[in-house]
């Protein structure tokens, strides 16, 4: 039998690797090239039907080759060839799908100049696009074509590892462009590992960030033309906003929230004892206006656990045993200063 019909009994596929017991009789064969299984059994300290299932295995993906004449002469085979040869119908398949990827593309792109030629006739102020998938591709071609800023707000203070790589990636491109980038967080963000190296590496880049205490909700804007939101229904869709009243009124928004947020480069060096008494102060003035911990932790980006721990601590330094012990202590003594209270409806604190 040769190379080619061992290797083609059994392909090797994407998910297939060697084992340890593969390898070690691999080795033992290469330089002795005559098969004895007890010398193996006993030298490679396997039992016979795992040597016996090792050398099928080889023979199999053909790495090993068997004499012509004398089964129990092996030639170990050149591991690049065998390669080359056991994974030729899978180089051969993936071949195939990219060119019928590039077809399948080809045939939608030249579908994109008679949609682009509707959306300029008559452009729609709102679409939604349902599904979390799709909205991740809109944003990146929305980036691709993005000309002069980007304005983001990310309420929470966290994020995954992997959406930041993402996202760095993405906003290093649009900064190599000459793009601005602003992005506004919630303070909480001065506290997360994961999105200080990002913003550190971000800003190094050029872009620039800042923090507030309550934010008035996710959006991104690019070139102050298009905007996405979140769905309100929550299914991680967005609704895309291109109304020029409605995306100018959201960007008044974001330059009003921007004028009163404090930078945010480097965690240690922009005041993070600064922004820890503000987020007190903030807990405090909610505190006292009655919000619920569920309200609190939402307006400030927090997990509802943490804010609930920097409730107790708060309580316990001002002695109380109650919200109203607590809302009395900060009324008697001026604890909230002259700063204005928050008496903002939230439609979700009921």
């Amino acid at each position: 039998m040769t190379l080619r019909q061992e290797a083609k009994s059994q392909p090797f596929g994407v998910g297939d690797r060697l084992g340890a017991e593969e390898v070690a009789v691999y080795r033992w064969l290469a330089p002795r090239r005559q098969f004895d299984l007890s010398r193996m059994t006993a030298e490679l300290a396997l039992d016979e039907a795992t040597v016996t299932r090792a050398v099928d295995a080889l023979l199999q993906v053909g790495l090993l080759q068997r004499h012509a004449e004398d089964d129990q002469v092996m030639r170990a085979v050149d591991p690049h060839l065998a390669a080359a040869v056991a994974t030729a119908p899978l180089e051969r398949s993936i071949r195939e799908q990219q060119i019928s990827l590039r077809a399948f593309r080809d045939q939608f792109a030249q579908l994109s100049s008679h949609y682009e030629e509707a959306q300029r006739a008559t452009p729609a102020p709102l679409d939604t696009i349902p599904a979390l998938t799709e909205v991740r591709v809109a944003l990146d071609r929305a980036a691709e074509l993005c000309r002069e800023e980007m304005i983001t707000v990310q309420p929470g203070g966290t994020r995954a590892p992997e959406v930041l790589k993402d996202a760095l990636a993405r906003d290093g491109e649009m900064l190599a462009r000459g793009v601005r980038i602003r992005t506004l967080y919630h303070h909480t963000a001065r506290f997360n590992s994961p999105s200080q190296a990002y913003v550190a590496m971000a800003s190094a880049l050029g872009a620039e960030y800042r923090t507030a205490h309550q934010l008035f909700g996710r959006m991104i804007v690019f070139d102050r033309e298009l905007a996405f939101l979140p769905d309100h229904k929550g299914t991680w869709g967005a609704v895309v906003i291109r109304e020029p009243s409605v995306v100018h009124f959201l960007c008044e928004l974001f330059e009003q929230a921007w004028t009163e947020a404090q930078p945010f480069s480097d965690a240690a060096a922009d005041g993070l004892e600064a922004v820890a008494k503000d987020l007190d102060r903030t807990i405090l003035r909610l505190l006292a206006t009655g919000r619920k911990d569920e309200t609190i932790a939402r307006r400030l980006g927090m997990s509802l656990r943490t804010t609930r721990k920097h409730i107790a601590d708060i309580m316990q330094t001002l002695g109380a045993e109650s919200r109203f012990q607590a809302g009395f202590a900060v009324a008697t003594r001026g604890l909230l200063g002259d700063d204005p209270d928050d008496e903002s409806a939230d439609p979700q604190d009921e």
